[in-house]
């Protein structure tokens, strides 16, 4: 139904008229609301629709079908959206980027975006290049790889390798050389998505020689994330550096990880790792072969079980722990070893293997002649939880000769209930 438009009546000073007005105007808002609504609609306002539809993608709900609009609306939306990319939210950003990554006309605009805009803007321009994988962005993507902010250099060797035109592999290449820490990242991943063996030798030079280790570990995941066999020997050349060894164990995990994402195909480098003269080394081959769980790398890690380095014992112990029942016999058998250290590594791991035998192994080791041991049987029984143990700690509980069995039984006797 057809609103009405109000009458007006207004008396008096200029002051009085204004006061009026606006009281008037509050008690017809329903009017003025309605008929500047249909006045923009009147203006063909799409970019108005596109902004009402933008906001709407910060609410989960009502996202979907908010995005779906901005595409439909294809050209109308994309001054709203570019506009969007200066945002300070970093959790609306992506979804933004994702969202202009689907215009379908979009790809002239960026890429007059990419060589004009305020570097920020760039940056994320070439974020949205990258996921549309469109070739016809890779000359200006070039191009911004000779720019002068790094910040734009290093997005647009990311994209250039989504998009993956050979013809980028040599400038990023190139930029492995780059001052800028963070370009020389960006190029790894760049070169990574091509999986192109003849660029591992100028990664591994990166993770072998960079002087920064967040480098080093881009290399390294940029050669794990080919699955390529021939990055294995490189990335077992990274193994045997000293670099990883020495209070950067934890730096080491990307390392590690891109080895583990070779599975079976280093399997046998890494039991041929278990005799490297280094204990470190010995060490990160047991847990990876502990991680990539081959029934061939169970024998050799029983053998180095007995390591004379501790800390190779110890994982060797853990990573038995990944081949369940098939380990329980090899762990028992360290049981019997002189070595106190060696017979408290099993015990240690035996009940995370959850084979039934492990109780009656635990009850018997509660007669080690090591004070030591006990205390690791104790706990061992107590992560263990099983009924069959509970009248052995409630008897040390029991038992106030010995203080420390006494509050540890006690305590273990807790994990029950």
């Amino acid at each position: 139904m057809a609103l009405k438009a109000p009458r007006y009546a207004f008396h008096g000073t200029r002051k009085n008229y204004i006061r009026e007005f606006v009281s008037q105007f509050r008690a017809n808002r329903t009017y003025f609301g309605c008929t500047i609504g249909h006045m923009n609609w009147l203006t063909g306002s799409k970019q108005g629709e596109a902004k009402k539809l933008l906001t709407q993608l910060a609410d989960e709900s009502k996202r979907d079908n908010a995005a779906q609009g901005l595409i439909r609306l294809d050209a109308e939306a994309l001054p709203v959206l570019v506009e969007a990319l200066q945002t300070k939210d970093m959790n609306l950003l992506p979804i933004y980027q994702q969202v202009l990554a689907r215009i379908p006309s979009a790809s002239p605009t960026l890429i007059k975006i990419l060589s004009t805009a305020h570097p920020i803007i760039r940056v994320r321009v070439a974020d949205v290049l990258g996921v549309r994988k469109d070739k016809s962005a890779v000359p200006a993507l070039l191009d911004a790889l000779k720019g002068e902010y790094y910040t734009v250099r290093a997005r647009a060797a990311v994209a250039l390798g989504r998009i993956g035109d050979k013809q980028a592999v040599e400038p990023l290449l190139k930029l492995l050389i780059d001052p800028e820490d963070d370009v020389r990242i960006a190029a790894c991943q760049g070169l990574g998505f091509f999986k192109d063996p003849s660029t591992f030798d100028d990664i591994t030079n990166i993770l072998l020689d960079d002087p920064k280790i967040e480098v080093r570990q881009a290399a390294a995941k940029a050669l794990g994330n080919t699955e390529h066999p021939d990055a294995l020997p490189y990335l077992m050349e990274a193994l045997r550096d000293s670099f990883w060894w020495y209070e950067r164990e934890s730096a080491a995990g990307d390392l590690l990880n891109a080895i583990a994402k070779m599975g079976a195909m280093a399997v046998d480098p890494l039991i041929e790792a278990l005799k490297d003269k280094e204990g470190a080394v010995r060490k990160f081959a047991a847990g990876l072969l502990g991680r990539l769980k081959d029934s061939r790398a169970i024998e050799p890690l029983g053998m180095s079980l007995y390591d004379v380095h501790h800390d190779v014992g110890k994982m060797s112990a853990e990573a038995l722990v990944d081949f369940g029942g098939n380990s329980f016999e090899i762990l028992v058998e360290a049981l019997n070893h002189p070595e106190m250290w060696i017979r408290i590594h099993s015990v240690d791991v035996l009940p995370r293997i959850r084979d039934p035998r492990v109780a009656s192994v635990l009850l018997e080791m509660l007669e080690d002649p090591e004070r030591e041991v006990k205390i690791h049987v104790i706990r061992a029984m107590g992560e263990l939880k099983d009924k069959q143990t509970l009248s052995a700690l409630q008897a040390l509980a029991a038992n106030r000769s010995d203080r420390e069995l006494h509050a540890l039984a006690k305590e273990m006797l807790t994990s029950f209930s």
